[in-house]
């Protein structure tokens, strides 16, 4: 059977819908960087969406390919994963879209190396002719940080952010957002498919103690 993240680390993709205070270890991921509205049609957002789904897929399928990855074992593509800022603002603002800062990742396993990154961003070019560059392959550690189950709309997040920091205050946190520390969320819900009322995405906000 694949291996599945989603299932193997429920603690980092299946938190509670209560908040909880989390130790997130370092990860690689594939990552975009850009900016603007997620929502706008064929915008550098979506675009972001197809090149890193590009390369994860080529990694994953790169057993059925005469390209060996040392130590590949089968597995499921992990969830898309974005982080967001904006000029000025701590957390996120969603009424202003337009001036969004993200960073769209998708975990792959520890045993990606740089070689399997190079390979799989050119494999995937040929497929798809698609200018992959813009991909890179990079390692997060998050650390100490506060999260919880969003179930609902993305634009109803502030209510849930807000539970999370006054969960985190009585605990003895404050939030501690930094160029390098972001807003985060993980996405287990295809909003091109689910009912925005069901919709479940992990929102993860960095902390430190007080």
């Amino acid at each position: 059977m694949a291996f599945d993240f989603k299932k193997e680390y429920r603690d980092l993709y299946r938190p509670k819908t209560t908040p909880s205070v989390v130790q997130v270890p370092p990860m690689c991921f594939l990552a975009v960087e850009g900016e603007g509205d997620p929502n706008q049609q064929d915008g550098a957002y979506q675009h972001a969406l197809s090149l890193l789904y590009a390369v994860a897929y080529t990694l994953k399928m790169s057993y059925k390919t005469d390209y060996a990855i040392d130590g590949f074992y089968e597995y499921v593509v992990p969830p898309l994963e974005g982080f967001w800022w904006q000029p000025g603002v701590a957390g996120v603002d969603p009424t202003d879209k337009a001036s969004f800062r993200w960073l769209s990742v998708i975990r792959v396993p520890e045993f990606i190396t740089e070689a399997d990154f190079t390979w799989a961003k050119a494999e995937a070019q040929r497929k798809k002719k698609l200018d992959c560059s813009p991909v890179q392959l990079i390692e997060i550690d998050e650390g100490l940080c506060v999260q919880c189950m969003h179930v609902g709309p993305y634009d109803d997040e502030p209510a849930t952010a807000e539970a999370m920091h006054r969960f985190a205050a009585e605990a003895g946190y404050v939030p501690d957002f930094t160029d390098a520390r972001r807003h985060h969320e993980i996405y287990l819900s295809d909003p091109r498919k689910a009912d925005p009322a069901k919709m479940k995405t992990v929102v993860r906000h960095p902390v430190r103690p007080v």
